[in-house]
């Protein structure tokens, strides 16, 4: 692994108000350079707010990330930690005059122990590399969010992570067992055990999980694994509406069976598909689910055909347990394709929320009426298996009449999420986007033990200030 060069300072106002404080970061892995600064920004929430920082960090020891925090504690500079910017809620959003942390060079896989089923990973290693290591000893790590192929561990623990495989084996926090951290004073710490079992101590590994860098920088992570995932038997069925959909994902949970994947494409999905790989999804279906089991033997055709029946008597137009594995694998990829087809669509604000599975139905029948009353163009996909929906807002660029209708529909369809029993964010995080939504969410009790969590860790407020918490 090879550190950075040094390159030449740039020119910002805000880099002339901290003119000396490259000199005190750690010179072999800091820029102030323009033009790379610019790249660092911001994620990939396009509607969410970034700044101009004063210095970019890409630290290759830990050491390194101790030295930048330790900086920033003694000036009161905002730090804002950054994995790959995959981010979809502007969690690792630039602030005017702050120092970013990139751990993207923090990328060894440090250990794979077969005997315990644990991962230990520097926090800039790339979801996929990961399962592909785990894969090569027979164990797997199932978190597998969308953008596996490019997200790093560290963003995922800082997000808690969901994905596909979520609704059978659970979220990033379900499999974090240890984490070294370096706190808002500059203090390393290691947080959790490797142990199977441990009840020492508050849960502060799950305290740090999803809390978007904003109360200490992740430096290491130790992972559960588990045995290598049996082959899957996927079942697809096509339905002329949402709620339909919703009702047998319903009925697939009252049988009792919980699938490996279940997810859904609705039609606008579909066609951003069609245009973009011309697939022929739109021409057969207004909405699609596919389910997958991983069960095994004839336990496995046993759910699969339950979920069949599930479809087929909750109004599916044609459903059908798949012989062909590479059909199967198409759909499943569609699946995956569907975020980038809907952007080039035109800008895409994406929501998160999640209800109980009990509320999908009315949830994606609000989806739907409030795309309609907004006169905005919405395209649903879903981890429809544990109510976690995504509408994605789609809007011309320049057209603030479209703007200001999307910004209506995402707190409207947040405020409905909240009301049917949910929560504004399954997985992206709260960050910027959703920071206000979280007040009407959580209580004023709630909302100040928050608050003076963070004071507690971090008392300086320099990590992530603005993200979660508004001030």
């Amino acid at each position: 692994m090879t550190a950075c060069k040094n390159e030449a300072p740039g020119t910002s106002s805000a880099q002339d108000d901290y003119s000396d404080l490259r000199s005190e970061l750690p010179n072999s892995c800091t820029t102030t350079d323009e033009e790379i600064l610019n790249s660092y920004e911001r994620d990939q929430a396009s509607w969410a707010n970034s700044g101009r920082p004063a210095a970019l960090v890409r630290p290759t020891t830990v050491a390194e990330i101790q030295q930048a925090v330790q900086v920033c504690y003694e000036r009161s500079i905002p730090v804002v930690t950054r994995g790959a910017g995959t981010g979809l809620a502007g969690g690792a959003n630039a602030l005017d005059g702050c120092v970013i942390i990139s751990t993207e060079r923090m990328n060894r896989i440090v250990e794979i122990n077969p005997l315990e089923r644990l991962a230990v990973v520097e926090p800039g290693v790339v979801n996929n590399d990961l399962t592909h290591a785990c894969a090569a000893e027979g164990l797997w790590y199932p978190p597998d969010p969308a953008s596996a192929e490019w997200s790093t561990i560290g963003g995922n623990v800082a997000t808690n992570a969901g994905g596909l495989c979520c609704v059978k084996y659970g979220v990033t926090r379900d499999y974090v067992l240890s984490l070294q951290v370096v706190t808002g004073t500059g203090d390393l710490v290691t947080l959790g055990r490797r142990t199977a079992k441990g009840v020492a101590g508050y849960d502060l590994v799950g305290l740090m999980t999803g809390s978007e860098g904003t109360l200490g920088v992740i430096t290491e992570v130790t992972l559960r694994l588990r045995p290598q995932q049996q082959p899957q038997t996927t079942v697809v069925g096509y339905f002329s509406s949402m709620v339909d959909a919703a009702n047998a994902v319903r009925a697939i949970a009252e049988s009792g069976i919980t699938p490996s994947a279940l997810e859904l494409m609705d039609q606008n999905c579909l066609k951003a598909i069609d245009r973009w790989r011309s697939m022929g999804l739109s021409d057969e279906a207004h909405t699609i689910l596919l389910a997958r089991t991983d069960a095994e033997g004839a336990a496995a055709d046993a759910e699969a055909g339950e979920i069949l029946s599930c479809f087929r008597t909750n109004g599916s137009t044609w459903a059908a347990q798949s012989t062909d594995q590479g059909e199967a694998d198409a759909l499943f990829s569609a699946r995956r394709l569907a975020y980038p087809a809907v952007e080039r669509l035109g800008n895409v604000l994406t929501e998160d929320v999640c209800v109980p599975k009990s509320q999908l139905p009315r949830m994606l029948d609000a989806v739907e009426s409030i795309a309609a009353a907004n006169d905005t163009l919405i395209a649903t996909i879903a981890h429809a298996g544990d109510g976690n929906l995504h509408p994605l807002i789609v809007t011309t660029p320049g057209d603030t009449g479209q703007e200001t209708r999307a910004r209506r529909a995402f707190d409207q369809i947040m405020a409905v999420a909240i009301r049917l029993g949910g929560t504004i964010t399954g997985e992206h995080g709260v960050g910027t986007l959703k920071a206000p939504g979280l007040e009407h969410e959580l209580s004023t009790a709630v909302m100040a033990m928050h608050k003076k969590i963070k004071q507690a860790l971090d008392p300086r407020s320099i990590m992530n200030p603005g993200k979660v918490l508004t001030p």
